[in-house]
C-alpha cells in the first residue's frame, strides 16, 4: 500500500509550543500553570511530571517537560473550582450527558462532596462526617472481599504504600491498579522470564544502543519526550525501526524546541529509519519469524543461551515446526522483509527492543512481550550495556505503585515483610483485578467500591455496564482532582474526596513534605510541589488514606497513620523497613539531585526466576491467531449484508489523539492525524477507493460474535471516515470512546490484560453521498 504523509511536519517544534500555549490559556492558568512548568521534572524541589512515566536525564535543563506534560500541568493547575455552587447548578442526570471534555473543564473538585438522591446534586459533606460513613458502610461488609480498592497510577509512593496498607489491615487484596489495563503482559512475562517485569535498561542505554527495534508505540503523542532520546541516538550511529500497524507521521522528524537553530532555522533532527507495517496483532508472527532465521541460521550466542538460560530447546523445536506460510500470513510482512530485519538484529552489537500498549493490549498481549524478551535472550542482550528491555509505561507513577505493593496478586515476600514490620496478619488469598473486578461489580459480588484516582469505568472495557452496576452497590469512594464519568453512576451512597495534585504544596504540622515516584526505568525520584493549594480543604492522599484508617480499623497505636501522613519521612523509614531495594531510603533519596536507581537483578545477570536462569517461552496461542479470527467471523451474517456493507471483516484498533492523556480529554484536534473531532473511524485511503467510499463517510462498526456465541454485536457510529496510513485489513477509534465494543471476556490468558488493540469488526456505510465537514 502506498505512504500517505497527512502531516508532513517535524514533530514538536513550533506547533507544540503554540499548542501547549493555547491550552494554559484555554484552562486559564497561563501564569499560574506557566510557572508550574519551569519547576516541572527539576532537581531539588521541584515536581515529577504528572503526565507520562518517562525518565529523566541526567542533565539539566530550566524547561523540561513535552507538549503532552504542559497539557496535563495546565489541566491540574486551573483554578476554576467544581465547588458546591457548580454541583447546585448541575444535576447528575444532567452531568451525565456531558462529554469527556466537558468534565475534565468543570473545574478542580474543591470541597468533599456526598451525592443526594432527593436532589439529584452532589452536596457539600464534612470530612469528618464523610470518614464517619465510609467507616459505617465498610463496617457492615459481611467480608471485607466485597469492596474494590482502585488506584491511578498518579498516585505517588507515600501515599500508595500507606493505600495498600490499610486496604490489606482491613482484610483483602482487592487492589487492582491501572497496570491491569496497559503493562501487566509486561509484569507478568518479564517476573515470569527474567525474574523482575520491568525494564533492563536505563536512559543511558539508548545514547550506547546501535539497533532500537520500537513495537507498538506512539511516542510523539504518548511520551513526546522520548524523541529527544531517539533523535540523540540516531545522530550517534543507532539505526531506529518502528514496528507498527500505523505509519505515526510524528515520528519521522523531531523539531526541537530546546535548540535554537531548530526553532529559527526550521532544522530537524531524523528519527526513524524505517516503519514495517504488520497487520494488527502480528508482533509474535514477526517476532517468530526474525527468532526461526536467526536459529537456523545460526546468528544466536551460545554462549549466553547455555550459561544464562533454560528452556532453549523447546522453544526451539516450536520456531523448527512454525512454516514461513503461516509467518507472513499472521503478521502480513514478506519473508525477505523479515529476513532483512533477522539480519539488523543479528549484525547488531548493542539491541534495545522497546514497546507500549500497541504489544501488551492483545489476547495474545503474553505472547507478545515472551517473544521480545526471547529475541533478547536469543542475542545475550540483558545485562549489557545499550542493550534491553524497555517497556514504556504510561503513567507517571504506574510502577512505583506497584513496587509500593498495589497488586491484587501480592507476591509471598511482600505479604511475609507487611507482616514481620507491622506485627499483624496480612490476607493471603489473591485479591481481583481490573477485568475480574468489573465482573463481580457487574454480577452484585461487590458493595462498596474506591477509586485513589483514575476513572475506572471509562478506561475498562463494558464501560455502560460497569456503570450501571455501580448504581448498585451500597458505597462509592472517589479521590481525585478533577470530576469524571466514573463518580456520576452513584449507589445508595456516593462520596467525591477532593485531593492536592502533584504541583500543590503539602504543608503538614511538621512542615512542607516531599513525595516520591518511580519512572519507566527504575529511577526513584523525588516530587515536590510549590503552588498554594487552589482550596484550603483540600488534603493530601496521604493524609485522606490515614484519616480513612483510623476511622475504620479503630484507634490503633501500633501504626502511626496519622504521624505518617504528617511527616512523609517516617512513611519512607517503614517504606525502607517493608520493600527490598529501599534500605536507607530518605538518606538516598536527599544525597542525590537526580534520586537513585532501584536495584535490578537480571540487569546484573542475577536471575530470580523459578529456574534461576533467565527463561524462554514457548507462544500459548498460534501465530496466525488473528487471521483465524478474521477468517471464522468471515460470512457470517453474510444474509443480511446490503451494498454499503464490506464483504470482508477488519480488525479495529483503539488509539490516543494527540489532545489527550489516557481517558483526560483536553480538546480535540489530532495534529499528526490532521483531524479536529474524536467520532472518527481510520482507514487506509486505498482502502477507501477500493470499497467505493470516500473520506467523510458515516460509518458504523459492528464488533463481530464468533459463530458459537449467543451474545449480541455491539454497534458504535456512526463514525466519521478519515484518512490514516494504517496497515490492510485494518481500522482505528479513538479510545475511550470506542471501549464498549470490547468485552471484559475476551483478554490475555495469565496477566488478563483487555484486548484493546485488536477486535474484529464489519463496516456499514449508512449515509452514502453526504459528507461532514471538519468542526473548526
Amino acid at each position: 500500500m502506498r505512504k500517505i504523509p497527512i502531516y508532513s511536519h517535524p514533530a514538536a517544534g513550533w506547533p507544540a509550543l503554540i499548542s501547549s500555549t493555547q491550552k494554559l490559556m484555554d484552562y486559564q492558568t497561563f501564569l499560574r500553570g506557566g510557572l508550574s512548568v519551569f519547576k516541572s521534572n527539576q532537581p531539588q524541589g521541584g515536581f515529577d511530571c504528572p503526565g507520562c512515566a518517562w525518565p529523566d536525564h541526567k542533565s539539566h535543563k530550566s524547561i523540561d517537560v513535552c507538549e503532552n506534560g504542559i497539557k496535563v500541568i495546565a489541566s491540574e493547575t486551573m483554578t476554576h473550582k467544581a465547588d458546591a455552587e457548580f454541583f447546585a447548578r448541575h444535576t447528575v442526570t444532567e452531568l451525565q450527558g456531558w462529554s469527556g471534555y466537558e468534565l475534565e473543564h468543570s473545574g478542580r473538585l474543591s470541597e468533599p462532596m456526598y451525592y443526594d438522591i432527593a436532589q439529584d446534586c452532589y452536596v457539600p459533606i464534612p470530612w469528618e462526617a464523610a470518614y464517619s460513613l465510609i467507616a459505617e458502610q465498610l463496617g457492615q461488609l459481611d467480608s471485607p472481599d466485597e469492596a474494590l480498592f482502585y488506584t491511578s497510577g498518579r498516585v505517588t509512593n507515600e501515599p500508595a504504600f500507606l493505600y495498600q496498607l490499610f486496604v490489606r489491615c482491613f482484610g483483602t487484596n482487592n487492589l487492582p491498579d491501572c497496570s491491569n489495563m496497559c503493562h501487566e503482559p509486561t509484569s507478568v512475562m518479564l517476573s515470569k522470564q527474567l525474574g523482575i517485569g520491568k525494564a533492563t535498561v536505563m536512559l543511558e542505554d539508548f545514547e550506547q544502543a546501535k539497533l532500537i527495534l520500537m513495537f507498538g508505540q506512539n511516542p510523539a503523542t504518548n511520551h513526546p519526550r522520548m524523541l529527544e532520546m531517539l533523535a540523540h541516538a540516531h545522530e550517534q550511529g543507532c539505526r531506529i525501526i518502528s514496528i507498527n500497524p500505523m505509519r505515526e507521521q510524528g515520528l519521522s522528524k523531531f523539531r526541537n524546541p530546546q535548540k535554537p537553530t531548530h526553532m529559527a532555522a526550521g532544522q530537524s533532527d531524523d528519527m526513524v529509519d524505517d516503519v514495517i507495517q504488520i497487520q494488527i496483532g502480528g508482533d509474535t508472527a514477526l517476532l517468530t519469524g526474525i527468532a526461526k532465521w536467526l536459529i537456523e541460521n545460526d546468528r544466536i550466542n551460545h554462549d549466553f543461551i547455555t550459561t544464562h538460560t533454560s528452556g532453549f530447546e523447546p522453544l526451539k523445536q516450536w520456531l523448527t515446526v512454525q512454516t514461513w506460510e503461516d509467518i507472513t500470513l499472521g503478521c502480513g510482512i514478506t519473508q525477505t522483509d523479515i529476513i532483512h530485519l533477522a539480519r539488523l538484529v543479528a549484525d547488531s552489537s548493542a539491541t534495545i527492543c522497546t514497546w507500549g500498549m500497541g504489544i501488551t493490549q492483545h489476547v495474545q498481549g503474553d505472547d507478545n512481550v515472551a517473544m521480545i524478551t526471547n529475541l533478547l535472550l536469543l542475542m545475550g542482550m540483558i545485562g549489557i550495556d545499550g542493550a534491553g528491555a524497555s517497556p514504556v509505561r504510561g503513567h507517571s507513577n504506574v510502577q512505583g505503585d506497584r513496587t509500593m505493593g498495589i497488586h491484587e496478586r501480592p507476591s509471598k515476600s511482600l505479604l511475609d515483610s507487611l507482616e514481620r514490620v507491622f506485627e499483624r496478619p496480612m490476607p493471603q488469598e489473591h485479591g481481583y483485578d481490573v477485568v475480574t473486578g468489573a465482573k463481580a461489580l457487574i454480577a452484585g459480588q461487590l458493595k462498596v467500591f474506591m477509586g485513589m484516582g483514575g476513572n475506572y469505568a471509562v478506561a475498562a472495557p463494558d464501560t455502560s455496564a460497569i456503570q450501571q452496576a455501580l448504581t448498585t452497590t451500597q458505597l462509592n469512594i472517589f479521590v481525585g482532582t478533577k470530576l469524571n464519568e466514573t463518580m456520576l453512576y452513584p449507589g445508595a451512597n456516593n462520596i467525591i474526596l477532593p485531593c492536592l495534585g502533584r504541583t500543590e504544596r503539602i504543608t503538614t504540622t511538621k512542615g512542607e513534605q516531599f513525595a516520591t515516584i518511580e519512572d519507566s526505568m527504575c529511577q526513584i525520584v523525588p516530587t515536590q510541589g510549590k503552588l498554594k493549594p487552589v482550596s484550603d480543604t483540600l488534603k493530601s492522599e496521604a493524609q485522606i488514606v490515614a484519616d480513612m484508617a483510623v476511622h475504620v480499623l479503630g484507634a490503633d497505636s501500633s501504626i502511626p497513620w496519622l504521624a505518617m501522613s504528617e511527616d512523609f519521612n517516617l512513611i519512607r523509614d517503614y517504606i525502607a523497613q517493608a520493600i527490598n531495594g529501599f534500605e536507607n531510603f530518605n538518606q538516598r533519596i536527599r544525597n542525590s539531585e537526580r534520586g537513585f536507581h532501584l536495584y535490578h537483578a537480571a540487569r546484573h545477570r542475577v536471575w530470580n526466576t523459578e529456574s534461576g536462569k533467565a527463561q524462554f517461552e514457548v507462544p500459548q496461542y498460534p501465530i496466525t491467531y488473528v487471521a483465524s479470527q478474521m477468517e471464522d467471523a468471515q460470512g457470517i451474517d453474510d444474509e443480511n449484508t446490503t451494498q454499503n456493507i464490506t464483504q470482508k471483516v477488519w480488525q479495529l484498533t483503539s488509539v490516543r489523539s494527540h489532545d489527550q492523556f489516557n481517558t483526560m480529554i483536553f480538546g480535540f484536534k489530532d495534529r499528526y492525524r490532521q483531524t479536529n473531532r474524536r467520532d472518527v473511524l481510520f482507514m487506509h485511503p486505498d482502502e477507501i477507493s477500493r470499497l467505493g467510499w470516500q473520506k467523510g463517510d458515516r460509518i458504523m462498526v459492528t464488533r463481530q460474535r464468533a459463530k458459537d456465541s449467543s451474545a449480541e454485536p455491539r454497534v458504535l457510529g456512526p463514525l466519521v471516515l478519515t484518512e490514516m496510513d494504517i496497515a490492510s485489513n485494518a481500522v482505528a477509534a479513538y479510545y475511550p470512546e470506542c471501549n464498549d465494543l470490547f468485552d471484559l471476556d475476551t483478554h490475555a490468558p495469565d496477566s488478563h490484560i483487555p484486548a484493546y488493540k485488536s477486535t474484529t469488526v464489519i463496516l456499514e456505510r449508512v449515509n452514502a453521498g453526504a459528507r461532514i465537514a471538519e468542526p473548526a
